[in-house]
Order: C-alpha cells, then structure tokens, then sequence
C-alpha cells in the first residue's frame, strides 16, 4: 500500500469519527490536520449513579448501576430470585462481559411490561446504556457487542374482519 492511498484511509477514518461526533478536526497555519478524540462527559447522579432507559419488546426497564461488587437487584429481588433461568442471568451478564467489568458495578432496575425473556433484554438494554453514561470510553465494546441497539419488535396488532394479526377466516367459494 503507498503512503498516498494509506493516508487517504487515515483521512476517511478520521472524517468518519468526526461525523460520529467523537472527535474534532483543527487545521494549523501551514495546512497540517490535527484530530482530537473528544469522548462526552460522564452522567452521574448525586448520589454517584448513572441512570439509563433500556427497552425490549413491550418491556421497559429503568436501570442505575454504580460501583459495587456486582448485585444486581430487579423490582426488589435478587436476580436469582426474579430471572430463575440461567439463560436469562446470562443475559444480564453480557454487557459486564463485553465491557470487562464483571463484579465491577451494582444494578438497581425496576421493570414492567412484557415477559421474562423481553424484561432481561430489556434490563440487558439499559446496563449498556448506563455503562456508557457511566465510561463513555466503553460505548465502542458495547456497540461492537450490539448491546446497544433497542429490539424494537412487538406483537403485531389484531386487524378487524380477521381471527388474528393475520390469520383469516376459512375461504369459501360456494
């Protein structure tokens, strides 16, 4: 690979990060380009807490987390309490994982709406999310992850003149 075409990828990579708002390009006098990573601030509360939204399906989730040894709490109960299955407390899990960060930080999520599978994904969401408001440095593992992206499926409503979504009467010819 030249040194042109090889700068020109360099270029591309760094307009890429300055369209996505992590860094900033400044030109000097005699026409050099300096790119700057500017990561956002960190969201904590008062109390040394980040908050974050997570949804799935009809599931909804409000998550803080903040440094701990790694309880999760949802709706009160412990984890192993409420998510009996260890499919869905490995789901939980992923985003510790992802990140490096397992038994790094304490849960406290409340969520409603859904069912057992939709309301972990949900809780799954909103660590991500919270991590990041939390170390925004963590948000390019998460993402590579797909921790981040909001499962925006749900049931499809009952349409009228049919038995279901879309399943319809028996069709009669005669």
């Amino acid at each position: 690979m030249t040194a042109e075409t090889q700068n020109e990828k360099q270029t591309l990579e760094d307009l890429k990060s300055v369209m996505d708002g992590t860094a900033a390009v400044t030109t000097s006098d005699d026409g050099t380009v300096a790119v700057e990573v500017v990561l956002p601030e960190p969201k904590i509360d008062d109390l040394g807490r980040s908050y974050a939204t997570g949804k799935r399906k009809n599931s909804i989730a409000r998550v803080w987390i903040k440094p701990g040894n790694g309880k999760v709490t949802v709706n009160g109960r412990d984890q192993d309490v409420y998510f009996a299955r260890p499919v869905l407390r490995l789901i939980i899990r992923q985003p510790f994982e992802a990140a490096e960060r397992v038994d790094g930080y304490d849960v406290v999520a409340t969520v409603k709406g859904g069912g057992l599978s939709g309301q972990a994904g949900a809780v799954r969401h909103g660590i991500s999310k919270a991590l990041t408001y939390y170390e925004p440095s963590l948000r390019a593992a998460l993402k590579a992850g797909g921790f981040m992206t909001r499962d925006s499926r749900v049931v499809e409503r009952k349409k009228y003149g049919r038995k279901k979504a879309r399943k319809s009467f028996q069709f009669s010819k005669r």
